[in-house]
């Protein structure tokens, strides 16, 4: 018989790292409140300001930064997690009791740090890292490295990444990383399996080093799993995952559309007609009697857009409500947006379209893209043969520049290329740009 999670286990408030603490706290923040607030208070987060979310950082016009894009994100998810909790307590009062009622607030800590592993140059960063193994310098450390440390390095994964900077020890720092609630850390693993189950769609959800950290956390929620004993990890998603994602889904979609509009790549008419479309009947009318009412063009489409967001949290939280069983058997298939109901869904999908048409392949786009390519690669070179001859004098200058939290004097090949990318993701554009200056000679520390 298939295994179904349940509600109860799946949301503990235990700590990662302070397992032997633990008790029921009765306090004015929840242990979930904490999380969020510990997130907001850290340095990783804040770098996220300097972090390319899809458009370059700004000119003149400010569009938004992975910092403001988390924030927006966490919003959605914690109106998402509070909605959801409602209607599923009605459904099932026997929870009262339970952790249920603060959903709301393990999505919106969950929210924040879902990009908090990304390295610089947003998604082309990642491309860059997993590409630099694959096909670049990197090739050449294949022969040294096991199956599953390889597979880890030409699929790097942000995701992955940031539930390596949530739960590792860092040297210096406290066991247990962040020290999140369990619960928080499972919501943000979209793809609970090992990089060897990547595939084509280059997902995956930890690096091996982090492996028994996941199992632990997933035995302990009373995760699925889908592997046996012999196998690499698999289990099914924990449910929240799936407001997590559909949080970023609905951001990334709307918001995107607004930076563009910003950006004068959408008229003004496009976007209106965009957004007008996932409104029928007498919320139309409304939305259109008030936009006559406001003469400010960017008012507008800022109305416009809040009422969109509020359109697919509704219908999010519906499918989330609707397919309970599912997501609790693990049997849900595709993510949240797929499953909402017409004309929502349909002028989802239209947004979906004109943003790629528009902005993924639009020139400043892919100039960055271009840009963050070269930078990576080069830094990657330099720091990988740092590490790899230490005693070279050119690696001494370098390996100085690296934060003594990064342990790049580790005892195996994979211990040390993983503090590589740990420096090297936790930098912000801003910071690798000025590095690679540097390194090429390009710019000297002011005289």
């Amino acid at each position: 018989m298939m295994h179904t999670m349940n509600w109860k286990q799946l949301l503990s408030n235990k700590r990662f790292g302070l397992e032997e603490l633990h008790e029921m706290r009765k306090d004015d923040r929840t242990e979930f409140q904490r999380d969020y607030d510990r997130l907001i208070f850290s340095a990783p987060f804040r770098r996220l300001q300097n972090k390319t979310q899809v458009f370059p950082l700004p000119g003149s016009i400010f569009v938004h930064n992975r910092l403001t894009h988390s924030l927006e994100v966490s919003c959605v998810g914690r109106s998402l997690g509070n909605n959801s909790a409602k209607l599923l307590l009605a459904l099932h009062p026997e929870l009262h009791e339970s952790h249920l009622s603060e959903i709301g607030a393990i999505v919106s800590a969950a929210c924040l740090a879902h990009d908090m592993g990304n390295p610089p140059f947003g998604h082309s960063g990642e491309r860059a890292i997993g590409t630099y193994f694959s096909e670049g310098n990197g090739l050449r450390l294949r022969e040294q490295l096991s199956e599953l440390e390889w597979q880890d390095l030409i699929h790097f994964e942000g995701n992955a990444n940031a539930f390596r900077l949530l739960t590792h020890q860092f040297r210096g720092r406290r066991r247990g990383g962040f020290v999140m609630t369990y619960s928080t850390l499972a919501s943000i693993v979209k793809y609970p399996y090992a990089s060897i189950l990547a595939g084509e769609k280059m997902k995956f959800g930890f690096f091996n080093s982090e492996a028994d950290d996941f199992r632990r956390i997933a035995d302990e929620l009373g995760l699925t799993r889908l592997s046996r004993e012999d196998e690499p990890l698999r289990y099914v998603r924990h449910p929240l995952v799936y407001l997590v994602e559909a949080a970023d889904d609905i951001c990334y979609q709307v918001m995107d559309m607004e930076d563009a509009h910003k950006l004068k790549l959408v008229s003004t008419e496009e976007i209106r007609q965009l957004f007008l479309g996932f409104f029928d009947g007498k919320k139309r009318e409304h939305i259109a009697d008030i936009c006559h009412m406001v003469k400010d063009v960017n008012e507008q489409v800022a109305y416009l857009r809040s009422s969109v967001i509020g359109a697919l949290v509704k219908e999010c939280t519906q499918a989330f409500v609707t397919h309970e069983e599912e997501l609790l058997a693990g049997t849900f298939r595709g993510c949240l947006t797929a499953h909402i109901a017409s004309p929502v869904k349909e002028a989802y999908e239209a947004c979906s379209r004109k943003a790629y048409e528009k902005i993924y392949r639009s020139k400043d786009v892919v100039d960055i893209e271009l840009a963050g390519f070269k930078i990576i690669m080069t830094l990657l070179d330099l720091l990988i043969e740092a590490v790899m001859s230490p005693e070279k004098a050119y690696s001494q200058l370098l390996i100085n520049r690296v934060s003594e939290q990064y342990d790049i004097h580790a005892p195996t090949l994979y211990g040390r290329i993983q503090a590589v990318l740990d420096y090297l993701s936790g930098m912000t554009d801003i910071y690798a740009l000025d590095l690679f200056r540097k390194i090429n000679g390009n710019s000297l520390p002011a005289v």
